[in-house]
């Protein structure tokens, strides 16, 4: 497991997947026509030579076939492996179904969740301020529950998926960018199956024309790149570091979402938004004065 600390080069890591993120919504939209799940499966299966080749050109495949022969090793790729998988599927399915607003949330509330899971499964401590900002995110999850008359599922999910995968990530015995690769061979079998299946059925989309066709393929650059980086980024940064700094994918992503794809933002979400950005400043100042206590 990485060392519980921040260091300059998981910041850069971080904030460069977060920005790669943030703008991740236009390809989607580009995707919109296609069923969530056959673009998650595109996204696994050209995911492989991108991760390979990073791996390769690094020379780090020996630690990778170490843990293809550690059961204990596969069993905790199993579970990333499942975290991430669920996280795409919600994702695409949101982007493509005009529900990008609601990503944005999933997202915003994440880095508290983060937070919360830092402190009950690693022991990182909390300060007033820190739980006064998990206390706002939760007030502005139940305004968006009364105003709309169920749980918003899809932020969730996606806080969910997204929040225990970083946790995973930082006990997962095996390099950043080779727990990723072992994470995608893992999806590939079944991936695989399911496009060759989708073919021969003739619902396929992979040779519907070479625009969608070299979409599906740029799925691969799309999603290692951006997880690669944040896997760097989440070995050498604190798991409520690296949970605070989701905010600047989710801004992008609700810019995107009102202004681009011109989805609603509504009277409940414009009192619930202020409330978690209230919440990420409490955090925020409560992070900055921790750091000039570790400096003094």
């Amino acid at each position: 497991m990485g060392e519980n600390r921040d260091t300059p080069e998981g910041l850069g890591f971080a904030v460069g997947a977060y920005a790669f993120w943030g703008f991740l919504p236009i390809y989607l939209k580009w995707l919109d026509h296609i069923p969530a799940l056959e673009v998650v499966a595109h996204r696994i299966i050209w995911s492989l030579p991108v991760a390979g080749g990073v791996l390769i050109a690094l020379g780090r495949t020996d630690t990778l076939r170490a843990a293809l022969r550690d059961p204990r090793a596969l069993a905790m790729a199993a579970g990333t492996a499942t975290l991430i998988s669920i996280n795409w599927a919600v994702y695409v399915y949101a982007i493509a179904s005009g529900q990008a607003v609601q990503a944005a949330l999933g997202y915003y509330i994440n880095p508290l969740f983060s937070v919360l899971i830092g402190a009950v499964f690693l022991r990182e401590r909390l300060d007033a301020l820190q739980w006064a900002a998990i206390a706002l995110a939760c007030c502005a999850v139940a305004v968006l529950t009364f105003d709309a008359g169920e749980v918003p599922l899809i932020a969730l999910v996606l806080m969910l998926s997204f929040g225990f995968y970083a946790l995973a990530k930082k006990q997962l015995p095996i390099g950043p960018n080779q727990g990723f690769l072992l994470e995608v061979l893992i999806l590939a079998p079944p991936a695989l199956g399911y496009v060759i299946w989708l073919e021969a059925s003739g619902s396929g989309a992979f040779f519907a024309g070479p625009s969608t066709t070299a979409l599906l393929l740029g799925c691969g650059v799309v999603t290692a790149v951006p997880l690669m980086l944040y896997a760097n980024g989440a070995k050498r940064l604190k798991l409520s570091t690296i949970g605070m700094l989701q905010y600047i994918a989710p801004t992008m992503i609700l810019a995107i979402a009102v202004f681009a794809f011109g989805e609603p933002f509504g009277q409940a979400r414009a009192v619930a938004f202020p409330m978690i950005w209230l919440a990420l400043v409490l955090y925020s100042v409560s992070l900055f004065k921790g750091v000039r206590r570790a400096r003094v």
